[in-house]
Parts: structure tokens; sequence; C-alpha cells
């Protein structure tokens, strides 16, 4: 039998996540945004709340949530704002790896330390060449003795240059392509890593993005994920996670959008009545609505999936790329029933509108998602 009704737990736990999300990110994501400003005490409220390192194991100090809540979560954090909800994200997509491939000992080294305390973590794989295509990545690791020499530039990392802990993709043997990347943990305490310029962002603000700046890094052996060349297999698996989460934002900011529609269409008056009474303005809300159900479910589903190890690739790519798209349809017409005022800062959507663009070019653009998708239809 199949069921859709959430849990108790789910059910606590996102009431948790919306009401955090009401009082603590609402009141200030117009200043963040405006200001492009870090919310400095934002993680230690999260943590406080609990909701840092949501699917990290209980025995590592995580909350121990399967991924479907955790994505549950995710779309009431984003309902507040995507730029903080960000921010939380990155620090899942940054110990991903390490919970996909770490050893036993990595992870009580690591993951124990990042979930004491209030802390970030950041995923650096992009570069100014290597975007879509992984196998750009010149990013170098040279085994020296004990120790790799990484030497390189990220570009576009969330978290990056703040991050307590960061996952870097570099190369270790450039004549292989993707299947030369190796992927390695450098704490923000490692001499040779640091943050370069931050970047001024259309959406997401309150989030920082910045580069990664690799000079001569030491990193030790016992320090890189899996063996040599295993790479990019652990960070297509942590992409998967990423793209699933990114539909539950995607739907989050969606929702919060439309809230606002279907307030104001009751509200504003035109021509003697408000324009809720219009059929063109009637229909526009209704596919709003019908298009964040369907959102919603494509990525309950890729999540659920996961939580049952199965394969849920083609299926991430199915929820990140309809729930991304959707957003941004949602959020566009949201802003023409708002007509003039949509336009303006007094009011949230235009910011809905520009935070929801992001999500259809990140963990993968919508048309790599795309080619993954026709990729498993055709069984290559």
């Amino acid at each position: 039998m199949i069921s859709f009704e959430p849990s108790e737990e789910q059910k606590a736990i996102t009431k948790v996540a919306h009401e955090f999300a009401e009082k603590e990110i609402r009141p200030v994501a117009a200043e963040y945004d405006e200001e492009e400003r870090y919310p400095e005490h934002f993680i230690e409220k999260a943590f406080r709340a609990g909701l840092t390192y949501l699917y990290v194991p209980e025995e590592y100090g995580g909350q121990g949530m399967d991924f479907l809540t955790a994505c549950l979560v995710n779309e009431e954090l984003s309902w507040g704002c995507c730029g903080f909800a960000t921010i939380l994200g990155a620090n899942g997509l940054g110990v991903t790896p390490l919970l996909v491939a770490g050893r036993e000992e990595q992870k009580r080294k690591y993951l124990c330390d990042l979930t004491s305390r209030p802390s970030l973590a950041a995923m650096a794989l992009t570069e100014p060449e290597a975007g879509s295509d992984a196998a750009g990545v010149k990013t170098g690791a040279v085994l020296d003795g004990d120790t790799y020499v990484l030497n390189g530039t990220k570009c576009f990392i969330s978290n990056g240059g703040i991050a307590d802990l960061t996952t870097v993709y570099a190369t270790t043997d450039p004549s292989k392509g993707v299947r030369g990347l190796s992927c390695f943990l450098v704490p923000k305490s490692n001499p040779g890593i640091s943050g370069g310029k931050k970047e001024r962002k259309m959406g997401v603000r309150a989030s920082v993005t910045s580069e990664v700046i690799l000079s001569d890094c030491r990193v030790p052996v016992e320090d890189r994920l899996g063996e040599e060349g295993q790479g990019f297999k652990i960070a297509m698996i942590t992409l998967d996670k990423a793209r699933v989460n990114v539909a539950s934002g995607s739907v989050g900011i969606a929702r919060a959008a439309f809230e606002a529609a279907v307030d104001y269409a009751r509200q504003r008056v035109q021509f003697g009545r408000p324009i809720a009474e219009n059929q063109a303005v009637q229909f526009m809300l209704a596919d709003m609505s019908m298009d964040i159900e369907a959102g919603r479910l494509l990525y309950m589903k890729a999540a659920w999936m996961e939580t049952q190890g199965m394969p849920f690739t083609r299926e991430a790519a199915y929820a990140k790329t309809f729930c991304s798209d959707m957003a941004m349809r949602v959020t566009t017409d949201v802003v023409q029933v708002f007509g003039g005022y949509g336009y303006m800062r007094d009011y949230p959507v235009e910011k809905y509108m520009r935070d929801a663009k992001i999500n259809q070019i990140w963990d993968g653009t919508n048309q790599i998602q795309r080619v993954v998708m026709a990729r498993g239809i055709l069984g290559r």
C-alpha cells in the first residue's frame, strides 16, 4: 500500500523548521539580501534548533534523519529564504562525500568535530574552466612523500572561504580526465587554503559564494577520500542527493511566492472587485498550485528512493529540473499577479524570482540534467 502521510516525527520536525523559518529567517531575510551580508549568528541559531547536519548519523553527532525528512525540512527553510537555506544546504553538500566514501576514522575525526558546534562545510569542485565539464578541472594534487600538494582555484563555492571543512576535488592524473579526479578533506586550519573573491549575486545573497584558493596546500594521504581516481564517482553520488535537495528548496520558494500571490489577489481591488475574482488570475493561481504539488511529489519520490537504497540518479534529475523550472515559472507569474508592485522591493516577490533562478543552474544545469535523463532512458 502506498501512503503519502508523513510520520509523526516528520510532522514534528517540519513544524520546528517552519516556525524557525517564520521567526528567525523571514523577519531579516530582506535586510541580508539587500546588504548582501552573511548572517553571522544564523548558524548558531540553527545549531541550537537542531537544524544542522540533518542526515549525518547520530553516532557522529548529527540529527540522524533519513534523507526524505531532511528534504522536507529544507522545503520549509527555503520557504523562509533560499539564501539562508543555502548555508545549511552547503553544509550537507560538504559532508556528503565524507558520508559516501569516508573511512571510520575520517568520519569520527571530522564529522564529530563539525556536529559538536556551530560550523560550516563546503564542497569545492567548480572551477573557471570546469563547470558542467568536470574533466576540465585544473587544480592539481601532486604526491610528495606522505602528503599531497594541492594548487589551483575553485569558484562559485557556497560557504567558500569560511567553511570549517572543505571537500576539495583535484586531479592526481590529468591524463585520465575525470578518472584522474580525487577528493580531499581540507580543514580551515590548513594554511594552504583561503577564500578569494566573494561573488556579487542576483539572488541567494545571504549566503557566501566565493573563490577557494589552494596554494601549496599540503594534505596528508590519510585525508584523501577513497582511492586515487575515485573523486568523480564520489562527486556524482553527492550531486544526486544535492539535486533532490535543490528540488525541495525550489518547492519551498514557489510555495512562498504562491502564498503571497493568493493573499495579494484577495486584497487587491481593481475595477471595483478583488483581482482574485478574475478568471485570468484564478487560472494562474490554479496552475501554480498544481505545479507545486507535482514538484513536491517528484522530489519526495526521489528522496524516498534514496532512503530505500535504490538507484535514483534519473529521478534526482527529474526532480531537480522540473522543480527548479517550475519555481522560476511560478515566481515569474507571481510578479505578474502583483503587477507593478511585484517589480518593487517593497514586496518580497521580486526576491523570490531572483532566488529561484540559481536552482536551474547549480549542481548541474537543467540542460545537463536532460542529458542524464536521456542516458537513463536509452540505457547508456
